[in-house]
């Protein structure tokens, strides 16, 4: 493998088809597309400051690197790619990519980020700020994610989620085959139009969750005094600890909880409308 040591970059594709190849101390300037259409690619403490350094990328190891914010859009359309010890100020990353794995990252304006992925694997993420982090992607796994982005993980199918605490909006909308435990999800509207939600150990706050959900399973959570109007049309099999301020017009299955509020069931539930809800027997 080639070493290329202590050096600077700039203008149109500087790297342009380069393979087998380790960049150390390398910063890449202003300009476009330093390392595209690449293969067996080592970045390690290196800085990236122009837009779209990885695109068509195939093999690429990234650690104890810095993004700033001039380069965005940096990967793209790649693939097996492992990122470690890096800190991201720039927007729209990742994106179209496939066999990313994810570790101590840091990324400081997750707009738009990790779009249409296939097969994530993710340990110790922080996101903060922008919006849609994860969108239409699909075979995630996480253990460690702290979140304010809003609207996260929408469209996305089969994850599973460990340790994660998410404070946003709208998540998890139509979503399919998600679990995630011992988790705190925080934001108004949560799990919208899903599909085989499954949500173990997490305490939930905000207004309105759980509504429109198909199949839904929740065991062993606890909610916060916020949320009312929970599940509204949705079918679900949820164990509840502690108390539930207000359910409303559930479809059908089980809902028990240690203390409800209240239970609204108006002219507008939809059917079957047989949905058993209990406190729990002392």
């Amino acid at each position: 493998m080639q070493l290329i040591k202590d050096k600077e970059f700039g203008g149109e594709r500087p790297l342009f088809a380069s393979h087998d190849v380790h960049l150390d101390n390398v910063t890449i300037l202003a300009g476009e597309s330093a390392i595209k259409e690449c293969s067996n690619i080592v970045a390690t403490n290196c800085r990236f400051e122009g837009n779209y350094p990885f695109w068509h990328v195939h093999g690429f190891t990234i650690q104890d690197c810095y993004f700033a914010v001039g380069g965005r859009s940096a990967l793209w359309y790649s693939d097996h790619l492992t990122m470690k010890n890096t800190v991201i100020d720039a927007p729209k990353m990742f994106r179209e990519m496939n066999d990313i794995e994810i570790e101590n990252v840091e990324m400081n304006d997750a707009d738009e980020v990790f779009w249409r992925c296939d097969r994530i694997r993710i340990r110790n993420l922080r996101l903060h700020g922008g919006t849609y982090p994860f969108m239409f992607s699909s075979n995630i796994r996480v253990d460690g994610l702290e979140s304010d982005s809003k609207y996260v993980f929408q469209y996305a199918k089969n994850v599973e989620i460990h340790h994660a605490k998410i404070t946003t909006k709208d998540a998890f909308w139509e979503v399919e085959n998600v679990t995630i435990y011992d988790s705190e999800l925080n934001g108004e509207y949560l799990g919208w139009h899903s599909k085989n939600l499954r949500l173990v150990n997490c305490h939930i706050t905000g207004e309105q969750p759980l509504c429109y959900a198909h199949d839904l399973i929740l065991e062993n959570c606890t909610f916060d005094a916020a949320c009312d109007r929970a599940f509204e049309y949705s079918t679900l099999e949820a164990d509840i600890c502690g108390t539930i301020t207000n359910v409303k017009n559930p479809m059908s299955g089980h809902i028990v909880a240690d203390s409800i509020g209240s239970v609204t069931i108006d002219e507008n539930i939809k059917a079957p409308a047989d949905c058993i809800i209990e406190e729990r027997k002392k």
